[in-house]
């Protein structure tokens, strides 16, 4: 890695649904550090069971680039645009992308989720996600931590133990009995693919 890549802070591209892997090849040949978070499913084939990734933010991916430089990015086969306000890149928060890779190599299962913006707020003591904080919700199988990037407004959820959680002051991890009830409707718009953002993309110049 370059110390021209570890200086830009991350920024989320919009691209092409069902190219992203193919796009994100294609940055990285270019010289870019980038982060394609996907979930991973089995799926039963007449003669095999297959291992699928699918994308964990369809339409999206994350790379480091240097915002006033953006044009060999945006002339990349697949990058439609850049996720900012006009013409002005908005980085990713550095934390937010860094706890999503966490997740993904915890070797937990990784899934897409209502956005969250408020709730619970805990830190993962214990376990394979040791250090995280985000919001904690309970489902009928169990809690489960939400993960968000602000500024595409969109969240991963991956299951955690009670025990991994630090001690509330309210009552510890039994807090969590009431936060969210499985019953609660999911709105289908959050989990759809990517639509972009009229007012929060840049276009090349």
């Amino acid at each position: 890695m370059s110390l021209r890549q570890l200086q830009w802070p991350w920024f989320a591209i919009l691209a092409r649904t069902g190219r992203e892997k193919s796009t994100t090849l294609l940055l990285e040949n270019l010289g870019y550090q980038c982060f394609l978070p996907v979930s991973k499913s089995r799926r039963q084939w007449s003669d095999r069971i297959k291992e699928l990734e699918v994308p964990l933010f369809p339409g999206y991916l994350f790379c480091r680039m240097n915002p006033h430089n953006r044009l060999p990015v945006l002339q990349t086969p697949g990058v439609i645009q850049i996720v900012g306000v006009g013409k002005s890149p908005i980085p990713v928060e550095e934390e937010e992308i860094a706890a999503i890779q966490c997740a993904e190599k915890s070797g937990l299962a990784v899934m897409p989720w209502p956005y969250l913006k408020v709730g619970h707020v805990a830190r993962i003591e214990e376990g394979p996600l040791s250090g995280l904080t985000g919001i904690v919700v309970k489902i009928k199988s169990g809690l489960k931590l939400v993960l968000s990037v602000t500024l595409l407004q969109r969240s991963v959820a991956v299951e955690v133990d009670r025990h991994w959680l630090s001690v509330d002051p309210n009552g510890g991890p039994s807090a969590f009995k009431d936060a969210t009830d499985s019953a609660t409707p999911v709105d289908p718009a959050h989990l759809s693919g990517a639509q972009g953002f009229p007012n929060k993309l840049v276009e090349a110049d």
